[in-house]
């Protein structure tokens, strides 16, 4: 019962720092992109989870038995039982597991707040601005008078494709049906969610343990994915020179936009080769054991030592 604490402790600093800072440097996710996602999730929850049962350990530890054999808080006692240094590491760790819970609610609320209400503010503003007119291609694309390239989305219960006047001249039929697919496979597979609970783990733990190639990197993930989707529509040469058209393109905070930083790397992926079956099988098997090696080797005795010590 003892190392439980520590256990978790020295796991979800593992999880939190250089498991994220490892993964972000390596190439095969680009081949995979479906199955590194899987990966990132399962660390980031991983992280999360072994947050959490270091703090209910140390809780478990801190709860001596009373007179009539049942757990009672007494700080006196404890620090009689445990030795002051002890003591003091425990109550601080526990502290800190508070701090990073009570940041997770307010990141996962402020996060989903604040980025709704934008989307809700830009969807007004591009219906209102849409130049699409009577011949308008679809029920939810929206063209700007923008002369540049640019293509995003808006996620949400009312969705939008965004189009620029300059991508629609600029592009042929093929570019603009595979940049549109791109950006309804965002939509469609809700990578926005995904996002949003990178973003909110992210800003729960410290900075001084958290990564930060991790959101980065999901970024471009998730990236990779919807472009896989408009390749199986149009094939990879549309896409391409779509891309390098918008890549360019900017989006607000909320939205997904087609260009971006990453724009280079995604083109010179679609010359590749993607998919290779070994690589997700040992991501997906590592995604599993992530999850539940720690579970069996740490959770579950801890729960039963803690069963037995409310059971007394």
């Amino acid at each position: 019962m003892n190392a439980t604490a520590p256990v978790f402790a020295g796991l979800a600093l593992l999880l939190a720092g250089p498991a994220p800072a490892l993964l972000s440097r390596a190439t095969w996710p680009y081949r995979t992109p479906r199955a590194a996602l899987v990966l990132w999730q399962a660390i980031a929850l991983a992280a999360v989870l072994s947050a959490f049962g270091s703090g209910l350990a140390i809780a478990a530890e801190l709860l001596v038995p009373g007179p009539d054999g049942r757990p009672t808080t007494s700080p006196t006692r404890e620090i009689d039982a445990l030795g002051l240094p002890l003591w003091l590491a425990y109550v601080t760790v526990f502290a800190l597991t508070l701090l990073i819970g009570a940041r997770l609610i307010f990141s996962v609320i402020r996060v989903g707040v604040h980025t709704r209400r934008r989307r809700a503010k830009h969807r007004m503003l591009v219906d209102l601005l849409d130049q699409s007119g009577p011949h308008r291609r679809a029920h939810d694309i929206r063209v700007l008078g923008a002369t540049e390239p640019i293509a995003y989305c808006l996620p949400g219960l009312r969705q939008r494709v965004v189009l620029s006047a300059g991508t629609l001249t600029n592009l042929d039929h093929s570019e603009v049906t595979a940049i549109v697919s791109h950006e309804r496979s965002h939509l469609r597979a809700r990578h926005d969610l995904v996002l949003e609970a990178f973003t909110a783990v992210h800003e729960a733990f410290p900075r001084v343990v958290r990564s930060k190639a991790a959101l980065g990197s999901v970024k471009l993930l998730i990236e990779l994915l919807a472009d896989d989707s408009a390749v199986k529509v149009t094939g990879p040469k549309p896409l391409a020179r779509a891309l390098v058209a918008c890549a360019k393109s900017t989006a607000p905070q909320g939205a997904l936009a087609a260009g971006g930083p990453t724009t280079l790397i995604r083109i010179q992926r679609l010359s590749g080769r993607i998919g290779d079956f070994r690589v997700a099988s040992a991501a997906y098997l590592g995604s599993v054991a992530i999850l539940v090696v720690p579970t069996l080797a740490v959770a579950v005795p801890w729960l039963v030592e803690l069963s037995r010590l409310f059971n007394h």
